[in-house]
């Protein structure tokens, strides 16, 4: 009866390998349509090809596989985008143009006071903005990252523990002057709490800079890619390979910070999006 029993677990065992090895890989991210700028519009389309490709003004986007022939494009909708209807290129078995509407939306105001050394983010000299100018492409290639392999299969953890105290897309203004909507989410810490990778994916670009301090950018695939700035210590490095939950850094307030948080974003598409819309329903 033991030798009927654990072959009998083995056979079990081996046929849910051959399962897990074998079955089709239709894992996706879960998004809720979200078509409002800041947003991400899910539009779904089925196709024939085994590997269909959708474009927007020739910007790759974000394909997913769902079932069979049913596929998913998650596209970012910059915070700029006037309301109105906006039309995506679909290529594979067919090419064919899908047309879907931006809603309007209207964010809250955030005003901040900056003194002492943190004045010089509002009113930057001419060596400052030097660097400023130094920097900027580097961090518009990161943000404009499109890689064909998909490393994230699932929605995104949080990448920290504390109260989210600036939510996405408020309308800035430093000592009173209007600067960029804010683009992510800040989540509040102390100097020296750890910050976790939210999903799978590959560092790209990590450094101290201007405006953000220590960064960290993470692609995720496909035009996904994460941001973590103003952090004390950066515990990755560029090129290495990471996994949902090992650490990346630590919080901190470096760069044009008033306290110690982490802002964490998300870019789709080339584009700022709600962070919230990829974490995992609790």
């Amino acid at each position: 009866m033991a030798r009927l029993i654990q072959r009998l677990t083995t056979s079990i065992k081996t046929s849910l390998t051959f399962i897990l090895l074998y079955a089709p890989a239709w894992a996706s991210i879960p998004i809720k349509n979200t078509p409002i700028p800041g947003g991400i519009a899910v539009v779904n389309f089925h196709s024939e090809s085994a590997n269909p490709k959708a474009f927007y003004n020739q910007v790759p986007l974000f394909v997913q596989h769902i079932d069979k022939d049913h596929y998913q494009v998650l596209f970012g909708i910059p915070l700029m985008t006037t309301p109105g209807e906006k039309t995506l290129r679909i290529e594979g078995d067919k090419a064919k143009n899908i047309t879907f509407t931006v809603e309007d939306h209207q964010y809250k105001a955030q005003y901040i006071n900056l003194t002492g050394k943190k004045k010089k983010f509002v009113n930057p000299n001419l060596a400052h903005m030097d660097r400023i100018k130094l920097e900027r492409p580097i961090l518009t290639k990161a943000r404009k990252t499109y890689s064909d392999q998909l490393y994230v299969d699932s929605a995104f953890q949080r990448p920290t523990d504390g109260l989210t105290t600036s939510p996405f897309g408020l309308k800035r203004f430093y000592n009173g002057k209007p600067r960029r909507p804010h683009t992510g989410l800040d989540f509040a810490g102390d100097i020296g709490t750890p910050i976790k990778a939210p999903a799978n994916g590959r560092v790209i670009l990590t450094g101290d800079f201007f405006f953000n301090g220590n960064s960290v950018f993470i692609d995720h695939g496909k035009g996904l890619i994460s941001v973590y700035i103003h952090m004390d210590e950066i515990k990755v490095e560029n090129n290495q390979t990471l996994q949902t939950g090992e650490i990346i850094g630590t919080i901190g307030s470096t760069g044009r910070s008033t306290g110690a948080h982490l802002h964490w974003g998300v870019y789709l598409n080339h584009t700022a999006v709600d962070p919230s819309l990829f974490l995992r329903k609790e």
